[in-house]
């Protein structure tokens, strides 16, 4: 598997579900702990999407197997040391991206069967 291209990697983890797309999104730009991530994933979608922590750590373990994201191994000094911290790897980031891109695509085509409104 190492000498296929990075994209081919990335593809093959297409399409993500609701859940693990938004884990991917909270921690595109910050690493966070489990609970942050909830929270992060309920804010962002205004609670359209809440993630149960069961549903959660499926996940987490999931995306750790796939190495789309690692455990943080160093802590705040002040932190509850039970916390586990997650990070985002560069294949995690592609995946998201291209993630992104594919319900690009799909809002765009739904545009065009009038299904959506186009932007102003």
């Amino acid at each position: 598997m190492a000498d296929r291209p990075r994209s081919d990697l990335a593809t093959r983890h297409l399409p993500l579900s609701e859940p693990v797309f938004q884990i991917l999104l909270s921690l595109a730009d910050q690493e966070l702990h489990g609970y942050a991530i909830i929270q992060d994933v309920r804010l962002r979608t205004g609670g359209d999407v809440d993630l149960t922590a069961s549903t959660l750590y499926a996940a987490v373990k999931r995306l750790l197997d796939a190495e789309l994201i690692y455990e943080v191994k160093t802590r705040q000094r002040d932190d509850d040391s039970r916390r586990r911290y997650y990070q985002i790897t560069p294949l995690g980031l592609e995946v998201a991206r291209l993630e992104a891109a594919r319900l690009e695509r799909t809002v765009r085509m739904a545009r065009q069967k009038r299904l959506v409104p186009r932007k102003a």
